[in-house]
C-alpha cells in the first residue's frame, strides 16, 4: 500500500506522513529529501544554482523512481508536484491512495510566516504579497489536488485527527 500526500506547502505532509508512517508501521519518504539526497543540495539551493525548470524535471524523475519502488510507504509530495509534467496523470494511473490536505488561506498564511527562510518561492515576499501569492497559487493548483482519492480540510485538526480520517478511508 501506497498512501500519497500532497497539497499546497506548509499544509503540514511532513508532519502527518511522519505520523501517518508510525500508524501504518510504513516507511516514510519525503519527496524533497529525496531529492536534496540524490542531488547532494538542498531545495532552496536547486532552486537558486539550477532554477525551477531544472527542478520541475529533476521532481518528476525521483517521482517516477519512488513509485517504481516496491516497498509500500507513505509518500509526502512538494507543493507543486501534481501540478508538473505528467505527475497527476502518473499518480492517478497508479492506483495508490492519493490524499489532499486542503487548508484555508490563512491557515497557509500563518503557518508560512512562520518558516518563510525556509521556503524559497516565498522567502522574499512581503505579508500582502504572500497572502495573494498562496491565494493565487491554491486557485491555480486546486483541480489538480482536488483529482486526490481522498480530500481532508486540515484547518483547526490535530495531526492525529488527520490521521485517524486517512487511517478510516483506507
Amino acid at each position: 500500500m501506497k498512501i500519497v500526500l500532497l497539497g499546497y506547502m506548509a499544509s503540514g505532509k511532513s508532519s502527518i506522513g511522519k505520523r501517518l508512517s508510525e500508524v501504518l508501521d510504513l516507511n516514510f519518504i519525503d519527496l524533497d529529501t529525496y531529492i536534496e539526497s540524490c542531488d547532494k543540495m538542498s531545495i532552496k539551493d536547486i532552486f537558486k544554482n539550477k532554477g525551477e525548470i531544472y527542478f520541475r524535471r529533476q521532481e518528476s524523475i525521483y517521482l517516477q523512481e519512488v513509485l517504481a519502488q516496491a516497498t509500500d510507504c507513505v509518500l509526502s509530495l512538494g507543493g507543486g508536484t501534481p501540478c508538473y509534467g505528467n505527475n497527476t496523470q502518473l499518480l492517478n494511473s497508479t492506483g495508490y491512495h492519493t490524499v489532499y490536505l486542503r487548508a484555508g488561506i490563512a491557515t497557509l498564511v500563518d503557518r508560512l510566516t512562520k518558516e518563510k527562510q525556509l521556503r524559497p518561492l516565498v522567502a522574499q515576499l512581503s505579508s500582502d504579497q504572500l497572502t495573494e501569492y498562496v491565494a493565487k497559487h491554491l486557485f491555480e493548483r486546486a483541480a489538480f489536488y482536488e483529482q486526490a482519492k481522498q480530500i481532508i480540510s486540515i484547518d483547526n485538526k490535530s495531526v492525529e485527527e488527520i490521521c485517524k480520517e486517512i487511517k478510516l478511508a483506507l
